[in-house]
This record gives C-alpha cells, sequence and structure tokens, in this order.
C-alpha cells in the first residue's frame, strides 16, 4: 500500500523535511483489472450481414427433378460492369444485341424501378425471378447494392450465377 518513508535531513535548517514516496505496485494490478473489465463488459460491432435467403437443406432428396422453365418475360437479367455500370435485359441468346441491352445506374430508385416494371409486365407473378450476374470487373459495392434493391421491391425469387458467353459478348461491345 501507500508507504510514507521519512528522512531527515541533517543541515543547517530548523525545518525538517520529510521525503513521501508512494508505491504505485498495487495501481498496476487495478489498472489491469480496470481493463479486464472494460473488455469483457464492451459490447463489440456487429457485422451487418444480408439474409441471402437459401434454401432448406433437403435430408430426403426427391429423383424426380421437375424442370420449371421460366419465360424471358418472367425474369430480369442484370449484369455488373465496370465502373459501377449496371445493364439490364429481358431476352434469350438469340435476341439479344447491343440495342437491347440497356443501362441503368445506381442512384435513386432506378434498380428498384427496373424490377417493379418487369414485374408488372411478367404473365406469371409467381415464377418472376431475378438473375445477378455480376463479371469480373464488377466491385462488391454495387454487387450489395442491388441486393439492397431486390429487397426492397420485396422480391423474394432471385439468383446470383456467372455471366453467359454469349451476354459477355454483347457487354464487351458496349463497354470498348
Amino acid at each position: 500500500m501507500a508507504e510514507v518513508i521519512a528522512q531527515e535531513k541533517s543541515g543547517g535548517s530548523k525545518q525538517r523535511k520529510k521525503l513521501i514516496r508512494v508505491d504505485m505496485t498495487p495501481m498496476v494490478d487495478l489498472g489491469f483489472l480496470l481493463i479486464t473489465f472494460f473488455m469483457f463488459t464492451t459490447n463489440f460491432t456487429k457485422p451487418n450481414v444480408m439474409d441471402l435467403g437459401l434454401p432448406a437443406k433437403d435430408h430426403k432428396p426427391n429423383p424426380k427433378i421437375d424442370d420449371i422453365v421460366i419465360d424471358q418475360k418472367n425474369q430480369i437479367t442484370f449484369i455488373l460492369g465496370k465502373d459501377n455500370r449496371v445493364f439490364y435485359h429481358q431476352n434469350t441468346a438469340e435476341d439479344l444485341n447491343s440495342n437491347n441491352l440497356k443501362e441503368t445506374n445506381f442512384s435513386g430508385i432506378n434498380i428498384s424501378k427496373v424490377i417493379s416494371e418487369a414485374y408488372n409486365r411478367a404473365p406469371s407473378k409467381e415464377k418472376f425471378t431475378i438473375i445477378v450476374k455480376p463479371t469480373d470487373d464488377s466491385n462488391y459495392k454495387n454487387f450489395v447494392d442491388v441486393l439492397d434493391n431486390i429487397a426492397i421491391s420485396n422480391k423474394e425469387r432471385y439468383g446470383i450465377t456467372d455471366i453467359k458467353p454469349w451476354e459477355k459478348k454483347v457487354y464487351e461491345e458496349l463497354t470498348q
């Protein structure tokens, strides 16, 4: 604990001066206790995560697979490109060209508006699907922005896949 060591200095003065020395060893122990206490009681920041809504694992898979064919009018495909560019289409491999691969941007509600317009034109709304295809040139922020817009538009059927060669060919025509 605190220790007072008194020493008298010999000399000609009439006043006696006492030297005081405080032992700081217990303060170091107290400091470590406080650090430990605050480390255990502090709320660490939780990472922001997005629920992707993955399907549950089927423990008894059915060997028969029903192929549900989604018509081009019941889906919309977003291609994420370089320099914060996003393209979309509702075409087949034979119909897609540089004239009908449309471009929009991430500002405001543009992607949500494109999704809602495609949904309103869909003949079978319960099968409406959104397909996101990021290219090698796209960035993660744009991918998250598209997923946010899908969540805002309350569409539960969406997929993430690689860009097809026929889409990549038309995409590269527009970006060069």
